[in-house]
């Protein structure tokens, strides 16, 4: 019993030796991706030439070119009928307002008010409006309590909620309730009630007005039988201040900041009907718009015909204005790191090929444009795949890991850690592949926080590799988290931690070789719903 006892645990010994050796090979090919390199695409990937990369703008088709042309360049296959290119068909609909008056006053649009609207074109016309406070629904105070305001035009205070006696007619204390904070909680419950257009009036809106300059259209995939005015709607929004609500109430002998003071003396709610004549005509204005995802592909060898993806998105948001300065989002960290990841790895890969040490499985290299406009390049590819989904084993996908996040500033492992979001989700295979990985090569601390279901972020519906997921392909998201630059013109190379960025895309690279590689693909035996939200 004994022999048999010690012959078992040497067995088991030499497998888990076996199972956790490393591979030369491997180290080889890991050591092409480098904090030089890193450093040389990103230092073009995320230039003020490159304007941001904003989808559908010329400095997004300029990154495109250039990954195209690096591609090309390490001899990979172009994969959409001899191109590098997979066109994304793209419509931009702005809402414009034709006309707007006021008790037969014409407003203007970005002079006299904001607005924000959705689905077919409408002229919207009323004698009165209803006055609705803070538009609050709560247990100690209800702006709506016994109202019905469906179809109607309701104007409400945008900022702020009660403060009797500095103490919050919501919360009861001090300390203003997340009716206040949420940026978004009280339109969404005013919309919930099925209002005809919502009049939001606060002293910020004259501030914005004079930053405004017309916004870009929301930008969507182009589909056919899909149009505005197939698209759920909301209630529009028209964003004014006090001023301008005063005018608008001159007729019903009551004044915004009389109603509001009213609200604000005693905790008593204050809404009403009042007279007010409204005619408010707008639509959707729509105009194609091009875009790329960028792909390059390279062959295996006896298990070709099964695709492992490399993802990352090379789109960012562009140019924002301050002070009527235009200013360069350049993106670096998001996603011009993920890029930049995804190039190296390609490059790594193309080197073991050529030295006849190629993958056994084939590889797609996959940039995706439009993830900041609500993963659209991915999703446009989940539904024409140029490889089936059927034989797609894994999508790695790698977004913003050049930079040390909030959480980890000052710890010992700010240069040594690594958020993995999604790798349980649907394989359980995927997962031992994954931490296997990281526990032979770079023993990076590896953080699943942002894989908690219950997590506020919802990582996991944020990024492109969710567009692999909800078609049954098994994934890993690779994340830095968030920091203070995130979407802000500071987001720049300067602060890009290349050695770190080159050690992320290692682990992408070492789990990648082992998926590659291995005899059977990860077997997908969790079951997982997928919400079609983000």
């Amino acid at each position: 019993m004994k022999l048999k006892q010690s012959v078992w645990a040497l067995l088991v010994l030499c497998f888990s030796m076996h199972a956790f050796a490393q591979d030369p090979i491997a180290q080889k090919y890991a050591g092409v991706i480098t904090p030089k390199l890193g450093k040389k695409h990103l230092r073009i990937l995320a230039s003020d030439k490159f304007e941001g990369r904003e989808t559908g703008k010329s400095g997004a088709e300029k990154a495109a070119n250039y990954i195209a042309k690096e591609f090309k360049k390490l001899g990979l296959i172009a994969p959409v009928n001899g191109s590098y290119f997979q066109e994304v068909p793209l419509v931009e609909t702005k809402f414009e307002v034709s006309s707007f008056t006021a008790n037969g006053t014409t407003l203007t649009q970005g002079k006299d008010f904001l607005f924000s609207g959705s689905g077919a074109g409408k002229t919207i016309t009323a004698s009165d409006i209803v006055f609705i406070g803070y538009g609050i629904s709560s247990d100690n105070y209800d702006d709506l309590k016994n109202m019905d305001i469906a179809g109607k035009v309701v104007m409400l205070v945008n900022k702020g909620e009660p403060m009797v006696n500095g103490v919050s007619a919501i919360s009861k204390t001090s300390a203003a309730s997340d009716w206040s904070t949420s940026r978004s909680k009280r339109l969404q419950n005013v919309m919930s009630k099925g209002p005809g257009l919502i009049l939001a009036v606060s002293p910020d809106v004259a501030n914005s007005l004079t930053q405004y300059r017309p916004a870009n259209g929301r930008l969507s995939l182009k589909k056919a039988n899909v149009t505005p005015s197939t698209r759920p709607s909301a209630a529009p929004i028209v964003s004014i201040t006090p001023e301008v609500a005063n005018n608008l109430l001159k007729n019903s002998g009551k004044t915004f900041d009389g109603l509001k003071s009213a609200i604000d003396r005693d905790g008593s709610t204050q809404s009403q009907p009042l007279k007010a004549a409204i005619s408010l005509s707008y639509g959707p204005n729509l105009k194609d718009v091009r875009s790329t995802n960028v792909l390059g592909y390279l062959e295996g060898s006896d298990l070709k015909d099964e695709v492992l993806v490399f993802s990352a998105h090379y789109d960012h948001i562009g140019l924002t204005t301050d002070g009527g300065l235009d200013k360069v989002n350049n993106g670096a960290d998001d996603d011009g790191s993920g890029t930049t990841g995804v190039l190296e790895i390609a490059r790594a890969y193309a080197k073991a090929k050529k030295a006849g040490k190629g993958p056994r499985r084939s590889i797609l290299f996959l940039l995706v444009t439009g993830e900041e406009k609500g993963l659209l390049g991915s999703e446009w590819y989940a539904e024409n795949p140029i490889y089936p989904m059927a034989n797609t084993i894994t999508d790695l996908n790698i977004d913003m890991i050049g930079r040390t996040g909030e959480e980890y500033k000052g710890s010992a492992d700010s240069a040594n850690y690594c958020y993995l979001i999604g790798s349980d989700k649907l394989s359980s295979d995927l997962h031992k592949i994954s931490e296997n990985a990281n526990a032979v090569y770079t023993k990076m601390k590896i953080d699943y926080k942002y894989n908690d279901p219950k997590d506020p972020e919802r990582i996991y519906y944020r990024s492109d590799h969710y567009n692999f997921a909800k078609n049954g392909v098994p994934i890993v998201f690779y994340f830095n988290g968030v920091h203070e630059d995130y979407h802000k013109a500071s987001d720049e190379v300067s602060k890009i931690n290349f050695d770190l960025l080159a050690k992320r895309a290692q682990l992408v690279f070492y789990t990648g070789w082992d998926l590659a590689n291995r005899d059977k693909r990860p077997v997908v035996d969790v079951k997982n719903d997928m919400p079609n939200s983000r």
